[in-house]
């Protein structure tokens, strides 16, 4: 059983856990840059490039059980100046770079600057 059981809307559901995931792993890459840890940008995960943050099981998975995993980003607590507190800020980033982006789309909805019936082409089935 696929997660909310409908086909026509895998399409869009892969975009959206596509942006997501991307986002949520940027995220912490990018924080713990900030922080002074040169790790993840030496990784390559400083990429909205949604490929180097996927895992295949953990996406699958996603798609088809409503659970799953992006790649962990790699970050080194020795290169924060307060390890305990750059780790904390740096996994509280993703989350919160979720919340942010649902916050952004809810926010385009709400002026109707987006909505159900042309988002991403997709004209709603109102029968």
């Amino acid at each position: 059983m696929l997660l909310f059981g409908d086909l026509r809307t895998l399409p869009y559901r892969i975009i959206a856990i596509l942006i997501a995931i991307t986002f949520h792993e940027y995220a912490h890459g990018w924080m713990a840059d900030q922080l002074g840890d040169p790790t993840p940008r030496l990784r390559g995960r400083l990429s909205l490039n949604p490929i180097v943050h996927l895992d295949l099981m953990g996406t699958l998975l996603l798609l088809v059980a409503g659970f799953g995993w992006a790649k962990p980003v790699e970050v080194n607590p020795r290169n924060f100046t307060n390890w305990r507190q750059g780790m904390m800020i740096v996994a509280v980033a993703g989350p919160l770079a979720n919340i942010t982006l649902a916050f952004l789309i809810g926010l385009l909805f709400r002026l109707q600057l987006l909505d159900h019936e042309t988002l991403l082409g997709l004209v709603a089935d109102v029968t």
